[in-house]
């Protein structure tokens, strides 16, 4: 018989105080006044060239864009990307879906990741209440302001909550203006809050480790935070209360705003730190959009940026000051460092930790 698909209304989700977390807050958290970790001279070097080229960046008032990897939120960042952020630093944040997860967690729960073999094997892994039901609640909420993914749960986190209108507005609405841009997001929150019991009004949740947030941090400053999820990528996938078409309609809007922050880039600075897929695969198709549209308007296309990839990998033991690899060459398959190599700007790649990097990079920035 050919397959069906599967119904998760039926999925049975559990409490988040039942879990066994591997990460907690006052366990990971980086004092971003301590001395970083130690590491070779060679590597400091490069990064305080960085840094040199990031302080060079803002002066000009170029764009400073940090792509991340759910690990540098795991690895205690948070405290030192907020200090980024005051200083002006930073002028967009981007993350994964992981990214905005393990965020919510450690901000509401203190803290976050789970045993993924054993709770995938007896079905547990991920099908966590909170989790799915007030990132979708965020994200739902937010979209009637405009509001993208990343906007939106920071926000959520930083206010403690959300409000909603009643059902009978939400429906009132959608006849009255069908083709309104945001009957599609009045109809899902419509359709969440009559089979999830959701009530209108104000919707408190504490987040008493707001600390531990880089979405509440992104939104307190004013700098925007963008997240570029996957469908079925993460585990708010693993619930009833799962949209697809509520995280498309959200990263819709953060690729757009990402998009927009490219735009501002000529003479600035990318970090790329520990984004393996989703960092590259958005920064390109960002990067053709905007030449696209200068080309268009006999504009130059985006010049004179510089890109620091950072991860744990060797680098497939190629030098990438060198250029691209041949396909031959296992190198050549690394997407973090192949498509970065491909974006116009001058490509470094550090072999780093990546908390080691930031909090380094933070150092270089405000010594003296």
């Amino acid at each position: 018989m050919p397959a069906q698909p599967l119904d998760l209304s039926q999925l049975r989700v559990r409490s988040l105080a039942e879990r066994r977390n591997l990460a907690r807050v006052e366990e990971i958290l980086v004092d971003p006044e301590a001395a970083p970790a130690p590491c070779p001279d060679g590597l400091a070097a490069r990064i305080r060239g960085c840094a040199e080229r990031l302080r060079a960046a803002r002066q000009r008032g170029a764009g400073v864009l940090l792509i991340y990897g759910a690990h540098l939120l795991r690895n205690g960042a948070a405290r030192i990307v907020d200090r980024l952020l005051a200083g002006g630093w930073l002028t967009h944040l981007a993350t994964n879906g992981a990214g905005s997860i393990h965020d919510w967690e450690f901000a509401w729960l203190g803290a976050s990741t789970e045993h993924v073999a054993s709770n995938v094997a007896d079905g547990t892994f991920g099908v966590w209440d909170e989790t799915a039901t007030y990132i979708h609640l965020a994200l739902m909420a937010g979209a009637l302001d405009g509001l993208g993914y990343g906007r939106a749960l920071g926000r959520f986190i930083h206010t403690d909550g959300a409000s909603l209108p009643s059902p009978e507005s939400l429906a009132e609405a959608i006849r009255r203006q069908p083709a309104d841009p945001l009957t599609a997001a009045r109809a899902d929150l419509l359709r969440a809050m009559l089979t999830h019991r959701w009530p209108t009004g104000r919707i408190s949740v504490e987040h008493r480790w707001k600390h531990a947030s880089i979405l509440a941090a992104g939104y307190r400053h004013g700098v925007p935070v963008t997240v570029h999820p996957g469908i079925g990528y993460d585990i708010i996938a693993n619930h009833p209360v799962f949209n697809g078409a509520v995280l498309g309609r959200a990263a819709d809007a953060d690729f757009r705003l990402f998009a927009g922050s490219v735009e501002g880039l000529d003479g600035g600075v990318v970090l790329s730190v520990g984004s393996a897929i989703m960092g590259p695969q958005v920064f390109e198709k960002s990067l053709s959009c905007v030449n696209n549209l200068r080309r268009q308007r006999g504009r130059a296309i985006v010049h004179d940026h510089t890109i620091y990839v950072v991860d744990l990998h060797d680098g497939g033991g190629w030098d990438w000051s060198a250029g691209e690899p041949p396909k031959t060459h296992p190198a050549y398959y690394l997407r973090f460092c192949k498509s970065y190599s491909r974006m116009g700007g001058a490509m470094h790649y550090l072999q780093c930790d990546n908390l080691l990097f930031i909090h380094r990079l933070y150092h270089e920035l405000t010594r003296g």
